[in-house]
């Protein structure tokens, strides 16, 4: 079975590391700006350029030189939260979670509209709030729409970032049971990976692994 993702001799902090993420695993690494852990996701989803030296495994795969088209294709199946949620302003936020079914599926209208109904549903965003442009919707039912936009493609990993910077500890405790998926036997459906300056204590014991940069230094926390 191939690793949903493992950093190889990627700097975290002053030193390089290698930090592998298990299948059905939710994980998180967490830090201050200046001690990195902000860049991870876009390392691994080839957005960043690799430290000398170093890689990220998706899958087993690296996707920072794959070519463009490719390289898009497999980003489908990751889920990614970017801080700040990423959302277009011009755009609704049920028309925000559209956007990849729209350009990067061959669904039809129907099944575009009959998957946003479900995801929403899952995410506990109501219709009122889904037709809100983000300037007019809250904090909550941005992360929500963003975390739904994540999940349109029923990703096995899914890749947040701040995810819960704002939130609620009963709003984040509830997106993370979402992007979960649910349990298996090894833990949840999907593996989770989380970066930020910190986590809100009710989400603690849902997670495998809190790694910590601490004076530049990767620590383990659980």
């Amino acid at each position: 079975m191939s690793t949903p993702l493992c950093f190889e001799n990627v700097p975290f902090g002053h030193t390089a590391e290698t930090v592998r993420i298990p299948a059905h695993h939710s994980v998180a690494v967490v830090g201050d700006v200046r001690s990195g852990p902000g860049g991870l996701a876009g390392l691994a989803l080839g957005l960043e350029p690799t430290p000398p030296g170093g890689r990220v495994l998706v899958f087993d795969e690296e996707i920072a030189p794959m070519p463009r088209t490719k390289a898009l294709a497999f980003r489908r199946r990751v889920g990614y939260v970017p801080a700040g949620d990423g959302l277009l302003q011009n755009l609704s936020l049920e028309e925000n979670v559209a956007l990849p079914l729209r350009f990067g599926s061959a669904l039809s209208t129907a099944d575009i509209t009959g998957r946003l109904r479900i995801v929403l549903a899952v995410v506990r965003l109501a219709a009122a709030a889904a037709a809100l442009r983000p300037a007019d919707a809250d904090l909550d039912q941005r992360r929500r729409a963003a975390v739904a936009r994540a999940l349109v493609f029923d990703p096995e990993l899914v890749l947040l970032e701040q995810p819960f910077d704002g939130l609620s500890g009963r709003s984040s405790a509830e997106l993370l049971e979402v992007v979960r998926g649910g349990e298996t036997a090894e833990g949840g459906r999907r593996t989770v990976f989380i970066t930020g300056r910190d986590l809100p204590e009710r989400i603690r014991p849902r997670l495998e692994t809190v790694y910590r940069v601490v004076r530049g230094q990767l620590t383990t926390q659980a």
